[in-house]
This record gives structure tokens, sequence and C-alpha cells, in this order.
């Protein structure tokens, strides 16, 4: 979908499958001040992916409604963007949330199904982008910590940050790519499927937060579980080198 997926609270890790990535120890609300913006950033540049693509392929619904910026005050739901990620970071131990969803309007794409696809899939693509620029600047920060001759709290708090960045960013990209609708993923798999099928598939999109839900309460693995590989592969013994600790 256009948003960013909601799943319910799930009690997780920060790292996931990387216990070994905890480069600082802080109280429950400095680690929300710290992942309040990376998740913000996240959530409203997958919009914007959105938006921009949709413009790209012909259609200029979200420009034409000022939905095309950077302001966050365009893009913040009252309860996706604000309730929703404190419910998830105190219930559930992990702060997860989405924007409102950008307007599109896929009948003015030049190519329809091509424009569809592509549209859908920007904001998981820069939600991947994302993630790999963090993974980069953890390294190129704990390459300057380590040059220094004590530790330096800010650099300690950026890398944390950075950290959390890549796990948000990992885990939005995934979890959109799960083929339920509306979720992102669907705007790919229905295209691979009978036309008679894929109107039936598309029809349950309005029970599809329900569906979203019952996966997560009843089969969770079905998500997490490539959410814990990717995270396990990105956040590898390769970065555990890099890691700043102490400073605070």
């Amino acid at each position: 979908m256009r948003a960013t997926a909601r799943p319910a609270a799930r009690r997780a890790e920060p790292f996931p499958g990387n216990s070994h990535l905890r480069p600082i120890a802080l109280d429950k609300v400095g680690t929300f001040l710290l992942l309040a913006p990376v998740l913000l950033f996240s959530i409203i540049a997958h919009e914007y992916a959105h938006g921009y693509a949709a413009l790209k392929q012909g259609d200029a619904t979200a420009y034409q409604l000022g939905r095309l910026t950077w302001n966050p005050i365009k893009h913040i739901d009252p309860f996706m963007s604000i309730l929703l990620p404190i419910l998830t970071y105190y219930i559930g131990g992990f702060m997860f949330g989405g924007a409102k969803p950008v307007p599109v309007n896929p009948r003015n794409y030049r190519n329809f199904k091509r424009g569809d696809i592509i549209v859908s899939l920007a904001g998981v693509a820069v939600n991947f982008v994302i993630a790999l620029v963090c993974i980069a600047l953890v390294v190129i920060i704990g390459m300057v910590g380590q040059r220094t001759q004590q530790p330096v709290p800010e650099l300690v708090l950026l890398q944390t940050m950075m950290l959390y960045g890549v796990m948000i960013n990992i885990i939005l990209a995934i979890f959109n790519l799960v083929p339920i609708p509306p979720l992102d993923g669907s705007h790919v798999l229905k295209y691979l499927l009978p036309p008679a099928w894929a109107l039936q598939y598309q029809r349950a999109g309005r029970y599809g937060i329900i569906i979203v839900f019952a996966v997560l309460l009843f089969a969770p693995g079905l998500v997490f579980a490539p959410i814990g590989l990717v995270s396990r592969v990105a956040l590898g013994s390769w970065v555990q080198p890099f890691i700043l600790h102490g400073g605070f």
C-alpha cells in the first residue's frame, strides 16, 4: 500500500539476531528519543518515494495536493505517526509506525502495470537504500571514533542512531513486501496471478489489515524470520569491530 505497514505490537530485541550490537545502554526514554527521529525520517522517505515515483510515471496527484514534500507536518498521521509508535514501543518493545498514505491515481500512469509496480516498490527500495547508507555510516563513524584516544559520546550516540536506522528500515522494507493487500508486495503479486484470481485477491484488500494482524498473531515467523535473516546479514560479524562502546 502507499503507506508504511502497521504491524501489531510485538516484543523484540532492538537488533534481532545481533545481540552484540549494543554500543550504549540508555533508559527507555533515552532510547525513545533516539528512535523517534529515525523512524519519522524513514516513514516520510517511504511515502515521498511513492509520490515521486508516481510523478515520474505520469501521476501528479501527490504533487498537486502538496504531499511531495519533506515537511513532516504534511505526512504525520495522529494514530500511525504518533500513537502507534508510542504503543508499540512501550508495549511491544520496539517502535513502529507509518505516515499518511500519499494519494496516487494509477489511471494517470503512462503504463498502468509498469507504473503500479514501480510506484508500489519505490518506498521499499528507498528503505533498503537508507539501511545501506546507515550501515556505511556505522562503519565510517566507528573508524573515526577508533582513531580518538578516548570515547567521544557524540560519536557513540550518532552511531547508535544509525544502527537503529538499519533495523527500522529493514523492518519497514520487508514488512511492506508481504503480499497481503493492500501492502506494497501485493501490487506485484497480483500481476502474477490469473485475471480472475487477481480480482478476488485485490478484493481481499478490504480485510487486508485484519489478515496482517492475524498473520502476526498466529504465524509471526512468516514475517519476522526474513527480517531476522536480513538483519543478521546486514549487521553481521563484519560490523562488530566498528562498534564504539562507552562514552556515557
